[in-house]
């Protein structure tokens, strides 16, 4: 009633007289339900009407902080501190404040007031525990949200927060024993279930986990958490059919999720259903055409049947979405190369590198196709840059050896091959392969020959 006569004085531009309850109530309606605007002309009006009310002025001092209004609303608090120095409200208001100017110490000591005065204190624990947080404080921050539990056995938030600071702590078994206990006294709760299912699968119990999440699931079918967990549990212990079965269910209980399309297509692919698992890769990225993962996923299933041509659609679509990917850009390089795309491949290999993928195959990949494209130089100067890293690598050698003969700096030839022969003399096949009319040298092959006589 006091609602509607509020509204219908702003359309009529009218004062009515409304008692300071009247006000309160009108207030908080707008705020719970965001209209702030609204809040603020029945607060202004409020003010006018009762300029004494404590309440009144509260409320004025929550909507200035929602408006990051911090200033105004600290000179507010000091105003009401004046009169009500140990208010609730006024202290959680000022608790907030100083927590929004990281001042969360402050913010610990002000709380801790009106623990000492307080007739429900769960509300206040949770603030503290959030403080603690802030400060990386975890061990502190989970007591404090216990003793919300220990209160309410369904603050299923403050349970939560609780396990992540276990999670922080990287206590997974302290989190078993204290979600142990607390499903002692609170059997059916699927949440508590579902974390324990969780810090089992963290420390590779899988069985354990299974059965956590089994309990999970019977307590609340619709648990679709539960459902998730339990599959990927079952993925772990090679079960893949039943994994499957459980993703399914999840696509049953809401829309399809790419995630789930991606972990079935896994499945299919481990059970060798190599046509099915195709499917739900194609529908992960149909559900979400931006999850790279997936495009590489049907890269790798190409690649592995040769079918080149495919696979660097898909790896070309992997690209598209995240170009500063090495690893993109090193399949990119490997199927290019199986079609024969010599000049796309050099492109991704010096991407690569640019990329700081230094890795021994980048380097000796790039300079054997740039030897195949006669780029002798070229090949010459990325395997030098290769050396730096890897000073002592027969593959590195033997290749330096082949291309310093090509570009007629035979006395640097020579040099390479001894050290590579040093390094290991089996590798000198190397030579014949890539580099056949070096092998076929004289003085090449007498250095090989007086080698492999003095170490016989």
């Amino acid at each position: 009633m006091s609602l509607s006569k509020f509204e219908s004085m702003l359309k009529t531009n009218s004062v009515y007289f409304f008692d300071s309850i009247e006000f309160e109530e009108i207030i908080q309606h707008y705020i719970d339900n965001g209209k702030h605007s609204l809040a603020n002309k029945a607060v202004k009006l409020g003010l006018e009407q009762h300029p004494t009310s404590i309440v009144l002025k509260l409320l004025k001092v929550e909507l200035l902080i929602f408006e990051d209004k911090l200033q105004n609303a600290n000179a507010l608090i000091n105003e009401i501190e004046a009169v009500a120095p140990n208010n609730e409200e006024l202290l959680i208001q000022k608790a907030i404040i100083l927590s929004k100017n990281d001042k969360h110490i402050e913010a610990i000591l002000t709380l801790n007031q009106i623990l000492a005065i307080t007739d429900d204190p769960a509300d206040i624990w949770s603030m503290v525990g959030m403080e603690y947080l802030y400060l990386d404080d975890f061990e502190n921050a989970r007591l404090n949200f216990a003793n919300c539990i220990d209160v309410d056995f369904e603050d299923y938030s403050s349970l939560y927060n609780v396990v992540y600071c276990f999670d922080m702590e990287n206590n997974h078994e302290e989190a078993i024993r204290f979600l142990t206990n607390y499903i002692d006294t609170n059997p059916y709760c699927e949440v508590a279930w579902h974390q324990l299912g969780r810090q089992y699968f963290v420390l590779n119990k899988f069985k354990e986990a299974l059965k956590a999440f089994d309990y999970a699931v019977v307590i609340d079918e619709s648990f679709i958490g539960g459902y998730l967990e339990k599959a990927k549990t079952l993925e772990e212990l090679e079960r893949f059919e039943e994994a499957i079965q459980n993703y399914l269910i999840t696509l049953e209980l809401d829309d399809p999720t790419a995630f789930v399309c991606v972990r079935i297509g896994e499945c299919y692919q481990k059970l060798g259903d190599l046509d099915t698992a195709t499917k739900y890769f194609k529908k992960a990225v149909h559900e979400d055409p931006l999850l790279d993962k997936a495009w590489l996923l049907l890269t790798n299933l190409f690649q592995e049947e040769k079918e080149y041509q495919k696979a660097l659609y898909y790896i070309t679509k992997a690209l598209h979405i995240d170009d500063s990917n090495p690893m993109y850009w090193r399949k990119y390089a490997e199927i290019n190369l199986k079609l024969n795309f010599y000049e796309e491949t050099v492109k991704a290999f010096y991407k690569c590198l640019d990329l700081e993928d230094l890795s021994l195959e980048i380097y000796v990949g790039l300079a054997d196709v740039l030897l195949f494209l006669g780029e002798f130089n070229d090949a010459l100067k990325i395997l030098v840059k290769a050396k730096n890293t890897y000073k002592q690598f027969a593959e590195i050698e033997y290749r330096l050896c082949g291309l310093f003969m090509l570009t007629s700096k035979e006395k640097y030839s020579l040099v390479h091959l001894k050290n590579a022969l040093a390094i290991d003399a089996d590798y000198r096949t190397i030579i014949k392969e890539l580099y056949p009319t070096v092998f076929n040298n004289a003085k090449v092959q007498t250095i090989i020959t007086n080698y492999l006589k003095a170490t016989e």
